[in-house]
């Protein structure tokens, strides 16, 4: 019987090793990996010129892409983004418009054709500081199990509470943050479990302000939102492009309306372009998308 009692007070040590052993395993396997990505040459050029300060325009000459030899995403593209302009783009899916995002971005580099800003190609531009002069908000929006303050000054540590308070004004954040019972320090929980999806939205619209960035982009940051919190979160993005330059793409048209160039994508091109009533008045492609949307 002693015997016997031995045998299954053993067990479970063993059997919690072995699992710790295979669970270590899985891991270097994963470490190794990431280690690997991490140690990649990155395949965007880094450029000499230190470019932070955004002038005057970004313009796009006969750019094409392919993520694939001989399958282009986008092709013979030719537009112009002035400072101070909220530009959209707008078009099915597959259409080319976060491509196009990622090369503004520089998470790629054009396969021919130039980007440039202020007159300076892009490929001779030093990443980092280039990249600083943008704020984005993304559909997904990725939130940490941390306090309110930490998330939205997430990538951004320098700045104040002072700043942090007018972001969330701004983003209009701050009614809702004061209703909770520690404000800025609430834990909001992993990927933001605690809040709603509109709430979550004017976070990170909170955190990309907080830096001040001189151009804005929003992609399809209300697409997967309800009718009431796609309004409140509409109305943080309206007050948050008051003198910035924007870049919106957006499947909901009634987001930009009051934009001053509309692109309308099709197959990885522009298929028409201007404001929201010269594009119903051609009624091609934007009026079609228009009527499906709001037949009702």
């Amino acid at each position: 019987m002693t015997f016997l009692f031995a045998v299954f007070g053993i067990m479970s040590p063993i059997a919690t090793t072995i699992n710790s052993i295979s669970g270590v395993q899985r891991g270097l396997i994963a470490g190794s990996r990431i280690i690997k990505v991490i140690n990649s040459e990155s395949s965007v050029s880094e450029g000499r010129i230190k470019k932070e300060t955004f002038d005057s325009n970004i313009e796009f000459e006969n750019v094409s892409f392919e993520y694939n030899k001989d399958t282009e995403v986008i092709s013979d593209i030719n537009f112009n983004i002035e400072k101070g302009k909220k530009i959209a783009f707008v078009g099915l899916s597959g259409s080319g418009k976060s491509t196009l995002l990622d090369l503004v971005i520089r998470f790629y580099d054009v396969k021919s054709g130039r980007i440039s800003i202020d007159g300076t190609d892009l490929k001779d531009v030093q990443v980092k500081p280039y990249r600083s002069m943008f704020g984005i908000v993304s559909q997904e929006t990725m939130l940490f199990n941390d306090t309110l303050e930490n998330n939205i000054r997430y990538g951004y540590k320098d700045c104040s509470k002072e700043d942090i308070i007018s972001a969330c004004k701004i983003a209009n954040a701050y009614n809702f943050i004061n209703k909770m019972p520690k404000g800025l320090d609430t834990n909001i929980g992993d990927r933001g479990v605690t809040l709603s999806g509109g709430e979550r939205q004017r976070i990170a619209i909170a955190r990309a302000l907080v830096r001040n960035p001189q151009i804005l982009i929003f992609d399809e940051a209300t697409s997967s939102l309800d009718a009431e919190s796609e309004k409140l979160v509409q109305e943080g993005i309206n007050e948050s492009l008051k003198n910035r330059t924007a870049i919106i793409v957006a499947h909901r048209l009634s987001t930009i309306k009051d934009c001053d160039e509309i692109y309308v994508f099709e197959s990885g091109k522009i298929a028409e372009h201007g404001t929201h009533e010269e594009l119903l008045i051609s009624n091609g492609i934007y009026k079609k998308l228009y009527s499906l949307q709001f037949s009702s």
